[in-house]
């Protein structure tokens, strides 16, 4: 399975969605900071299955159609920041779907996510990255999991990284920054979380219009999850 998570700065780089897709053959296309309104209902081969509803600028999900069908597909609101607050640019920070891979026979959970920006704190991130999993385990219960986006945490991941694996899941960074606007935050940005799944690679992809790079991640069902031939 092959996933893009791309960061559209306040839309503006919504026109490069289509190619990204084209060219990087994939299956699963999440986005943050995109206007739900302006998104095309298709994209070659992907459907759009999900966006939020309440945000100016929002989460939304693409799946390829003739692969997967999609079980259930939600928004979720996650702990406020002051920012959050004060300026109301985001309600819901998780978008969430169960998909059949046909591939496969297997359900699993995919996810968008964008955390609280940086005026918040990394404990105030590392609190919406665990309620977000917790609700993509009630949406699958038992379910390989998949979780990408903006986490907006430039710093000390290795604390984050240890959280992750006490509670059963894996953090992934890209091979290269995703994120290099302003230089006292350049760093990693954008990267994923999972469960029950391998990680073969996670790969910055070439910059466009957004301040954030896209991020393409290969998975697959871990060795236990995997079919097994006859």
């Amino acid at each position: 399975m092959k996933v893009i998570s791309y960061n559209l700065r306040k839309n503006r780089a919504v026109t490069e969605i289509a190619a990204l897709a084209e060219d990087h053959e994939i299956d699963v296309l999440c986005l943050q900071e995109a206007e739900a309104v302006a998104l095309p209902a298709e994209l070659g081969e992907l459907r759009l299955v999900h966006a939020t509803e309440r945000n100016r600028l929002g989460l939304a999900m693409y799946v390829r159609a003739d692969r997967f069908e999609t079980r259930s597909a939600h928004t979720f609101q996650l702990k406020k920041s002051l920012h959050d607050r004060l300026l109301a640019p985001a309600h819901e920070r998780l978008l969430g779907a169960r998909l059949h891979d046909r591939a496969t026979s297997q359900d699993l959970v995919v996810a968008s996510f964008h955390a609280a920006p940086l005026t918040a704190l990394n404990s105030l991130r590392r609190h919406q990255i665990h309620a977000a999993l917790g609700e993509l385990r009630a949406l699958g219960p038992g379910l390989p999991a998949l979780m990408v986006g903006d986490y907006n945490y430039p710093v000390f991941k290795g604390r984050l990284d240890t959280e992750m694996r006490d509670h059963g899941y894996e953090l992934s960074l890209s091979d290269k920054r995703t994120y290099t606007r302003y230089k006292m935050f350049r760093g990693h940005f954008d990267f994923a979380t999972s469960m029950g799944l391998d990680i073969e690679s996670v790969s910055t992809l070439g910059r466009g219009l957004s301040d954030h790079l896209p991020i393409l991640i290969s998975a697959g069902l871990s060795a236990e999850r995997a079919p097994v031939a006859a």
